[in-house]
């Protein structure tokens, strides 16, 4: 979010219920955020669960996590169920993600969000949270895609790069945890995030 939009935001909705999002982040603190989905399109599918970890102090604190499983309110097919590996019966005493977020958000405070294509994570949550504040999340943002790729670019100028998670944990030298779950797919985002970061 641009500065200038996050300063006004702040000036509209400071004092309200959601103030503390506006709050200063804490330095070198991130927390690692991962959605699982009925789909890819940000305009009719749905949450089906959401994981958030906290990166501090050279640890991805798993101890600390925020973790749920979320009812889509819709159906899901048998490719999505194979993406992930949750059935329409595991998510079917979950609540909605309307009364997850505010747990979420209490949780989260203004630290730094992180993440692997965090731009569509946030394009499915961006209309719940618009609906319980009346604005997007103004949190700082880090995508560990683009920092991967300004690392390669830099020591490999030419040649095409793999900016899957696969390929960056690999490139880390780091093990891939529980691929296509919420909170594998966040800790392991953490993990690389610190890699790359005691690399700079």
């Amino acid at each position: 979010m641009h500065p200038l939009r996050r300063w006004w935001l702040a000036r509209r909705h400071g004092d309200g219920d959601w103030g503390g999002l506006f709050a200063a982040p804490p330095a070198r603190e991130w927390v690692s955020l991962d959605l699982e989905t009925t789909g890819l399109d940000t305009g009719s599918d749905a949450v089906l669960s959401l994981a958030a970890v906290p990166v501090r102090g050279g640890r991805v604190r798993l101890s600390e996590r925020f973790e749920r499983l979320v009812q889509p309110g819709r159906d899901f097919d048998i490719e999505s169920i194979r993406h992930h590996r949750l059935t329409p019966t595991d998510v079917a005493d979950a609540v909605p993600l309307a009364q997850v977020l505010p747990d979420f958000l209490r949780w989260l405070g203004p630290r730094t969000l992180l993440g692997h294509h965090l731009a569509f994570d946030l394009a499915m949550l961006d209309p719940h949270v618009r609906a319980l504040t009346g604005f997007p999340l103004p949190n700082p943002r880090v995508e560990l895609g683009q920092a991967w790729l300004e690392r390669r670019r830099w020591e490999t100028p030419q040649g095409d790069i793999d900016l899957s998670l696969e390929a960056i944990a690999a490139g880390l030298g780091l093990p891939v945890l529980a691929r296509h779950t919420a909170l594998g797919d966040a800790t392991v985002v953490g993990l690389a995030w610190l890699a790359l970061s005691a690399k700079a």
